[in-house]
């Protein structure tokens, strides 16, 4: 799967909004919780479509080796639709 240098929850799939530019630059003031809203594949990875629920941000994150798979499979399901 991805690597585990995010910061969702591999549970439930939701994290904080840490990040402003890209993923991994710790950068945002918001603070707000990032949504999981889809799930896409890139270069063989999981990639968790976030949204935040504050300002609307919105970044893909790679899974996690110990992310629960089933929500992961169930919103690539919806993402396709």
């Amino acid at each position: 799967m991805g690597g585990r240098y995010n910061n969702h929850c591999p549970f439930c799939l939701w994290s904080k909004h840490v990040d402003e530019i890209i993923p991994g630059d710790r950068e945002s003031e918001c603070e707000g919780i990032m949504e999981p809203i889809g799930v896409n594949l890139k270069n063989r990875k999981w990639r968790i479509i976030q949204k935040c629920v504050e300002c609307g941000k919105s970044f893909a994150v790679n899974s996690a080796p110990d992310d629960e798979f089933d929500i992961i499979i169930q919103l690539f399901q919806q993402s396709a639709k």
